[in-house]
């Protein structure tokens, strides 16, 4: 039977003592706010653990959505954020995942200790609303740290000490309520040293070369034992993930989705029929990404 395996990235402040369980054939569905939704384009993290459990046939999915929160405002079109929480909902009930891995907590730290709580009430919130749709596993990962680059950027140390409030406070979250949690911020550093080169563009929003750094900090959180693979195939791989991504991406989030399945497709909501053409050329290149990575992880 196949199962979905749901990756929440939330931010907080610990490590597995374990590794987690893929099981096989699961899927991976990586949820959170813009930090998750933009490697996307740069497909490192699951290129990284599509490797590790080659032989799981592991298949990922992508729900980030850029500034959203625990209570999901940035996925609200028109409405308010129920409309938004709503939208998740129908969004995993569609999946139907088993684990899910979140990252969450980077937006409503600028808020400081005045937001905590509200914010950790959105969380459980959140999280029983996904148990009682998939019934799935969660894992919480806290959130990177942010990075000082230099004038004319500002400063990040203030951030810094409110992101390790929240990664700690979330790791409490996880331990109350019995899910596994990731300590993605100190094992990035914790934003007490400098990387180089750079993993930011702005001090928050991560390149291509700090993804990379990313996936393997994740792993080793994880408990993920990396495959070595040569740069080159390597790469294939993730090209392959891209394009993958990209498919789903306008699965999920097609461009005018109000004419499609909103309050405007009495006008061209015929074409919605064509959004299901995506599912084959979608499963297509899961295969081909599972026959790839089978291939280079046995070498």
């Amino acid at each position: 039977m196949k199962t979905l395996f749901i990756l929440i990235l939330i931010y907080a402040n610990a490590g597995f003592a374990t590794a987690i369980e893929f099981k096989q054939e699961e899927k991976v569905v990586l949820l959170g706010n813009t930090f998750i939704e933009r490697d996307v384009n740069f497909a490192h993290i699951e290129t990284h653990l599509a490797l590790a459990f080659a032989d799981k046939r592991p298949t990922f999915r992508n729900l980030g959505w850029s500034g959203d929160t625990v209570h999901c405002d940035a996925r609200s079109y028109f409405g308010p954020p129920k409309e938004g929480f709503d939208r998740l909902k129908k969004h995993l009930e569609f999946l139907k995942p088993t684990l899910v891995l979140m990252c969450y907590g980077a937006v409503a730290s600028f808020e400081g200790e005045s937001g905590l709580d509200p914010f950790l009430e959105g969380y459980k919130r959140l999280m029983a609303m996904i148990k009682s749709t998939s019934d799935a596993r969660i894992v919480l990962v806290s959130p990177p740290p942010c990075e000082t680059l230099g004038f004319p950027l500002p400063d990040m140390g203030s951030q810094n000490k409110r992101l390790a409030v929240y990664s700690e406070a979330i790791q409490k979250l996880a331990t109350k309520e019995g899910c596994d949690f990731v300590n993605l911020f100190d094992a990035l550093g914790a934003g007490k040293k400098r990387m180089i080169p750079p993993v930011t563009i702005n001090g928050m929003h991560f390149s291509e070369q700090g993804y990379k750094r990313v996936a393997v900090a994740l792993g080793d959180e994880l408990k993920v034992k990396g495959v070595g693979v040569d740069s080159l195939n390597k790469e294939k791989l993730r090209r392959i993930v891209i394009e993958k991504n990209k498919l789903f991406f306008n699965r999920w989030r097609p461009q005018n989705e109000t004419y499609l399945h909103g309050f405007r497709k009495h006008e061209q909501g015929n074409n919605a029929k064509e959004i299901l053409q995506f599912d084959p050329l979608i499963t297509k290149k899961d295969q081909n990404i599972h026959e790839i990575a089978l291939r280079l992880s046995s070498k």
